[in-house]
């Protein structure tokens, strides 16, 4: 069994709001940007009194219903317009990777080591897949085929309508190292998947027949090897985060490394422009330049692991697993808002076409947030 990285929230379960801004400054007062709760609600069946779970999801908005799971007893329908729970499906130890939903259904792993296909109108359950290990990485649809990663090291391949298995490619691990828990969300590009490897490696994989096409290993740490964040491709480069390691920037054709930066992390970065920012396992979100990966800022002391980020509206957006969700200005890192749920946020947000965004919290609790005055500077990096 592979050794896992366990992160700790923090004990004290507050709520709280922080509006920033400078007195002395009337550009900064009209960057100011207030977040209102107007959703809370617990997703568990029954109050947890075990060890606390990893609580990760990323939520999915669909229709008028929000779907969210946690790691203790599963998934749950909300009813945005009820205010109601519509359906629960139920899954032994829960879920904890972020699903794909295309055409009214979810695709998602659970810890039980079972994949899903279930309907999203009614929670019914299509078909589902044994790979015999948990699951805690997120799967990817293209062309009728699901792609995912389990925590074996195991790449599936199975048809998104029956469920049928078309391949697996298996990477054996031959160290006895700790790694990360997590695992790689797949990338396609042009018929090939991109794949990181808690051996550090990170491997391209014809999409159709699961035959390797390259590979190279980046991550030769003595501490943490793992690649568990997805890649980001544009145009015919690769960037991606390596754990206790750095953020690489790689030939698409076959691998070679272009050049690296300081840090790494464990989640994928973004590209804004000529910048890249990620989350770093040092505790940091960095942003850096996309020709060289030099360093434009960074934002130290974050409390715990920071989330992907996600950018919205000329703001970077990232959780902190034993704090609070964070608003970050992109041109300079510096911190707009924030809003503390208690017990942490390893959830990436999701918002939705009226700019609220939801996430589920560290103690498996739902939330909705508003995001009010965002877009009264006029400067234009904030229309983005």
């Amino acid at each position: 069994m592979r050794s896992m990285k366990t992160f700790f929230l923090s004990s004290a379960l507050t709520l709280s709001f922080v509006f920033l801004g400078c007195a002395s400054s009337d550009l900064n007062k009209k960057n100011e940007i207030k977040l209102d709760a107007f959703l809370v609600s617990d997703s568990l069946q029954k109050t947890n009194l075990a060890f606390r779970k990893v609580n990760r999801f990323t939520p999915i908005i669909y229709n008028e219903h929000l779907i969210v799971a946690n790691s203790i007893d599963g998934l749950v329908s909300y009813n945005l317009k009820n205010k109601s729970i519509d359906w629960r499906f139920n899954i032994k130890q829960g879920v904890e990777a972020a699903g794909f939903s295309a055409g009214g259904t979810l695709f998602v792993g659970g810890l039980d080591g079972n994949f899903y296909s279930i309907e999203l109108d009614t929670g019914k359950l299509n078909w589902k897949f044994d790979t015999k290990t948990e699951i805690v990485s997120e799967p990817i649809l293209n062309k009728g085929i699901v792609y995912f990663l389990n925590g074996a090291n195991a790449l599936f391949s199975l048809d998104a309508a029956t469920g049928k298995q078309l391949w697996v490619y298996n990477r054996q691990e031959t160290s006895t190292q700790m790694t990360v828990r997590g695992g790689s969300r797949p990338l396609i590009d042009n018929g090939i998947l991109y794949i990181g490897f808690s051996d550090g490696s990170l491997v391209a994989i014809n999409s159709v027949t699961g035959t390797p096409q390259w590979e190279v290993l980046l991550n030769k740490n003595s501490r943490f090897k793992d690649i568990d964040a997805s890649p980001v491709i544009e145009n015919d480069k690769i960037y991606v985060n390596s754990y206790d390691d750095k953020l690489y920037c790689l030939s698409k054709n076959n691998g070679s490394v272009l050049w690296k930066s300081d840090f790494g992390g464990a989640t994928a970065p973004i590209i804004s422009g000529d910048k890249i920012i990620y989350s770093t396992a040092k505790n940091n979100v960095q942003s850096v330049s996309k020709k060289d990966g030099s360093v434009l800022w960074t934002v130290k002391n974050i409390l715990g692991i920071a989330t992907e980020p996600l950018l919205f509206k000329g703001f970077v957006v990232v959780g902190e697993s034993q704090g609070s969700i964070k608003f970050l200005d992109l041109l300079d890192g510096s911190l707009k808002s924030s809003f503390e749920p208690g017990r942490g946020v390893m959830s990436k947000p999701t918002f939705d076409k009226d700019e609220n965004f939801y996430f589920i919290s560290g103690e498996a609790n739902i939330y909705g947030i508003k995001v009010k005055n965002i877009n009264k500077s006029g400067i234009s990096y904030l229309a983005q």
